[in-house]
């Protein structure tokens, strides 16, 4: 296959409900120039067949089976088989607007950047909301604001980002295998690691609040791993001096017989006030 401008990688593992919407996302997108690598997990479901219908219809779909090895093992394989310029995760189940990498490769152009970030809307049912948004285009080669731009450690996703593969490699960045909750652990990596970020303003990848994912799932293995991704987020953020206080969001409550009447809602410079629960002013992400 002939070298694409942006190699998509889309681990997928038992999502037959909801893999043609993320198949037909991609498809659309209004830059063609893409190389999309679809890793099947040893799903046992019909997502394999899915697979190989999508695969024949558009020939920049390149289907590779394995064994299931999970997430991180997954990612660690489209990281060595892509051939992009840029390298960008998408679950299987969510889902990118039309212009997403359109808009994310000319700003990383643009700019010159070795991360290029969009804005996140999170779905739960018909209930859309959004976690992060981006009003103009952010130009940053300093470490806390990166982290304060992203909203790590808080949100640290690894789907709604263009990477530079090159860079990635040259750092051998790569996920941890063998544990849920990688992201918290490699996109403070990755921030730190790579160089100039931009923001990209009216684009979003749309994450679903799939009661079924494997984060999703309370279990006890789940619950260590969980603990042990932001225990080695922290040790990696006070290494390298980033306070992650700076980006928490603040609650502070005005109460008259015991009730909520008046809330204002901080992070970092963002504020809103909101008045009986009811009435928002400014917004916060």
């Amino acid at each position: 296959m002939q070298e694409k401008k942006i190699s998509l990688i889309i681990p997928v593992y038992n999502v037959e409900k909801y893999l043609a919407r993320c198949l037909d996302s991609v498809m659309k997108q209004t830059f063609r120039d893409l190389e999309i690598i679809c890793v099947d997990d040893g799903s046992t479901d019909n997502s394999s067949d899915i697979l190989q219908k999508y695969a024949k219809k558009d020939e920049r779909i390149v289907v590779i089976t394995q064994a299931n090895a999970g997430l991180s093992a997954v990612r660690n394989v489209g990281i060595s088989k892509a051939k992009g310029k840029y390298i960008c995760f998408i679950d299987s189940d969510d889902w990118i607007d039309f212009d997403f990498c359109e808009k994310l490769y000319n700003c990383a152009e643009k700019y010159s950047a070795d991360i290029a970030v969009a804005g996140i809307v999170r779905v739960n049912g018909r209930r859309k909301k959004y976690f992060l948004r981006f009003e103009k285009e952010t130009v940053s080669n300093n470490l806390q604001e990166k982290f304060e731009l992203c909203d790590v450690p808080e949100r640290s996703y690894v789907w709604n980002k263009l990477y530079r593969l090159d860079k990635l490699r040259e750092c051998g960045l790569k996920f941890l295998e063998g544990h849920v909750f990688e992201d918290i652990i490699f996109t403070p990596q990755a921030l730190y690691s790579l160089g100039r970020l931009v923001t990209v303003p009216e684009t979003f990848y749309y994450y679903l609040k799939n009661p079924n994912s494997i984060v999703m799932t309370k279990t006890d293995a789940n619950k260590k791993d969980r603990a042990f991704a932001f225990e080695e987020a922290g040790k990696f953020l006070e290494t390298h001096n980033i306070n992650p206080e700076l980006y928490a969001t603040k609650l502070k409550r005005f109460k008259i017989l015991g009730l909520s009447v008046f809330k204002i809602k901080t992070k970092g410079s963002q504020k809103q006030y909101i008045l009986f629960n009811i009435f928002k002013f400014g917004r916060i992400y």
